[in-house]
């Protein structure tokens, strides 16, 4: 069996390498959420964020709270995902503000 079967593949495509190096979400036990760069993992799933920082939500709001380089124990981990990029979420966000400012007429 050869690492270019598509058996291998998955194997490899379901894991913590698959994220590396990407902008990841982690729920924590206790509820926290931290958002960071993921950049190195062992097979304990510990986990090396770079650039991290704590999400706040209350009500519909939240906030980004920066603690930088940040060490995560794998037994605190309950859910990792990837996270989307801002700039087309902002690209999104600013065209929708238009259309709904449409009525307003500048000129």
């Amino acid at each position: 069996m050869s690492w270019s079967d598509s058996s291998d593949h998955n194997l490899f495509s379901s894991s913590l390498a698959s994220y590396l190096d990407r902008k990841i979400l982690i729920l924590l036990r206790d509820g926290r959420k931290l958002l960071g760069t993921l950049r190195s993992f062992d097979q304990y799933a510990n986990i090396v964020l770079e650039g991290t920082s704590e999400r706040v939500m209350v009500g519909n709001l939240y906030c980004d709270i920066p603690l930088g380089l940040y060490v995560i124990r794998g037994e605190n981990v309950v859910l990792i995902g990837e996270r989307a990029e801002k700039a087309d979420n902002a690209a999104e966000l600013k065209g929708s503000m238009r259309k709904r400012m449409e009525f307003l007429d500048f000129d």
